[in-house]
């Protein structure tokens, strides 16, 4: 059954419909609010918002692109969570695992399936470097690279998702990957020749 069908029972009523539309988009969800967020319980708690705000906003979504219709409601659950976070402030007691249990999918960039374990290895803490620089950027900036250049998502979807005109994202993101590439020249050692910057923007 196609997505639009889905989406049709979804919006009258249908749990196991709207079950499915959350089993196509979790992973998605997640990785965008890890991305932004750099926690991952933080993540969990907004993509769980972000589904059940959905779920009651379904009747909303007149059409056009599904995912971008969530993404945007999974940002603003993300903006959300950042707010909280600047208004009460903690402090972290253990240092985050990226190696933990869950898994997340790492950029398409860095992915690649003929790697040697060596490679792996040194790919993990390339990934642990760009985290790192993402969570150093402002806000606006970061919501960009992660969809432009780690999600792989084209601009115009993330006009839609961010509700700012074209040129501005197209700044947005020329600017993200000016201070990505300032800040990735601290882990000089972890960039293959491969994953070096060109022209300003990701290989």
């Amino acid at each position: 059954m196609d997505e639009l069908a889905i989406i049709q029972r979804a919006q009258q009523g249908d749990l196991d419909a709207f079950n499915q539309l959350v089993l196509t988009y979790q992973s998605l969800a997640f990785n965008v609010a890890f991305r932004i967020l750099s926690d991952r319980a933080e993540a969990d708690d907004a993509t769980q918002t972000a589904f059940i705000s959905a779920f009651t906003k379904i009747d909303h979504f007149q059409g056009g692109s599904f995912r971008a219709w969530l993404m945007r409601i999974v940002t603003n659950a993300c903006y959300d969570e950042l707010r909280r976070k600047k208004r009460r402030p903690t402090v972290e007691l253990e240092p985050t695992d990226p190696e933990s249990g869950e898994e997340f999918d790492s950029p398409s960039w860095l992915a690649d399936d003929s790697v040697s374990p060596e490679e792996a290895a040194e790919l993990t803490e390339l990934d642990q470097a760009v985290q790192h620089c993402l969570e150093n950027l402002p806000e606006d900036f970061r919501v960009v690279a992660v969809m432009v250049d780690i999600q792989g998502m084209d601009y115009q979807d993330v006009c839609e998702i961010v509700g700012t005109p074209l040129g501005t994202i197209k700044s947005r993101v020329s600017r993200a990957r000016q201070r990505l590439q300032q800040c990735l020249q601290q882990f000089q050692e972890l960039l293959p020749l491969k994953f070096r910057f060109q022209s300003n923007k990701v290989i």
